[in-house]
């Protein structure tokens, strides 16, 4: 049974690769050739460890004896370990065989500019980029599973930029039930990501750009109600796309702004410059699932690096529109008058690339704005 269960985690994993390796075919062509990697990688899984596996479980074999346990280590040794893990120079990950990170030291918090408790719990991939995430993804499957290491160049989703070297190799701690990946970090030839400290000695200047920022969003919420209260007669559609031009640019990359709530239908598609507006703008709301959920559930949706390339559904070619935007924050803010109330709308907010992310006092700001939006367009409805 426990060889089953063993394959049955192991079949359900790869078909969420698989899932990941599809949602990727949307990068540019430039940038396919890791995606194509992983692909033969998967493919060689299927022939040479599932199917065999498979015929094993079938036919009625044991499919291989369990691997022994190591012997419990010293508890002086294992603290020491875990210090020398957590002031390894160099910034260092253990992830399991999903990505999702167990452990990460001092430099790997500086490097990737992610708080340790943050990051625990969540997987890896959902810091680097889009185009990235399936090849890593797969790598560390293989490496998991005993193919032997692996190394490969990725880009932080921060900093997309810069090239970043991932070294995999296995491990077994002893505290650990399975297989774990240790992920050493280091830059691409030719780039250097600072690794800032992040205890600063006595002394030291302040840091202003919390204030900077708290003064900006006061300009925005002040900004807002002036084109609220300033705005001629007009729809409710007016009002809501008044709002999604004060908001774009100065606070998000793009505004995506649908009007109604059983019967959603877009009114406004404001984007960076160059970018596909008219696939966006094209796309049916009700196959945004982010927006459908804040349109019945009436909640605020806030998602750092989202982890779901099709949250916001695909435009018409069929791409995932958070892959294709570089999408690295989002918020996804429903409309109503007060707290339970009738939507009336749904405004999404994108940020991409090495932006900042939005943080949880501007979704509070956002909320605030929302239903001073939702009562002009109640008030012109």
């Amino acid at each position: 049974m426990a060889q089953t269960d063993e394959f049955g985690e192991e079949l359900a994993d790869f078909v969420r690769r698989v899932a990941e390796l599809k949602a990727a075919r949307s990068v540019p062509t430039h940038e396919l050739s890791p995606v194509l990697d992983a692909a033969i990688f998967e493919l060689d899984h299927v022939a040479d460890q599932l199917w065999p596996w498979y015929e094993r479980l079938t036919a009625g074999a044991s499919g291989g004896a369990s691997p022994g346990t190591r012997p419990a280590n010293d508890r002086q040794e294992q603290q020491l370990l875990r210090a020398v893990f957590q002031r390894f120079p160099l910034p260092v990950a253990l992830v399991d065989r999903e990505t999702v990170v167990r452990r990460l030291n001092f430099a790997a918090t500086g490097f990737s500019g992610v708080r340790a408790g943050y990051a625990t719990g969540r997987p890896l991939t959902g810091f680097l980029a889009h185009a990235d995430r399936a090849a890593f993804r797969s790598q560390v499957a293989a490496v998991a599973r005993g193919d032997g290491d692996r190394s490969l160049t990725v880009h932080l989703q921060q900093r997309p930029s810069a090239p970043v070297r991932a070294s995999l190799t296995a491990l077994r701690p002893s505290s650990e039930p399975r297989t774990a990946v240790l992920v050493v970090l280091q830059p691409g030839a030719g780039s250097r990501l600072a690794m800032p400290d992040s205890s600063p000695g006595p002394g030291a200047v302040p840091d202003l750009a919390e204030t900077t920022r708290h003064a900006a969003l006061m300009d925005l919420v002040d900004a807002m109600a002036t084109s609220l209260l300033s705005a001629p007669p007009g729809d409710a559609a007016d009002a809501l796309e008044r709002a999604a031009r004060v908001l774009h640019g100065r606070f998000a990359d793009w505004v995506v702004a649908d009007s109604g709530a059983a019967h959603l239908t877009r009114t406004t598609v404001l984007g960076p410059p160059g970018a596909d507006i008219a696939a966006v703008t094209e796309q049916d709301p009700a196959a945004c699932p982010l927006v459908v959920e804040a349109a019945r559930g009436g909640s605020t949706a806030l998602q750092v690096r989202p982890e779901d390339p099709e949250g916001f559904g695909v435009d018409t070619t069929g791409a995932p529109v958070l892959v294709r935007a570089d999408v690295t924050s989002l918020l996804c803010v429903p409309l109503a008058a007060h707290t339970g109330g009738a939507v009336q709308g749904v405004l999404t907010l994108f940020r991409t690339g090495a932006r900042l992310a939005f943080s949880l006092a501007e979704a509070k700001a956002i909320d605030m704005m929302s239903r001073h939006i939702a009562l002009a367009m109640r008030r012109r409805g």
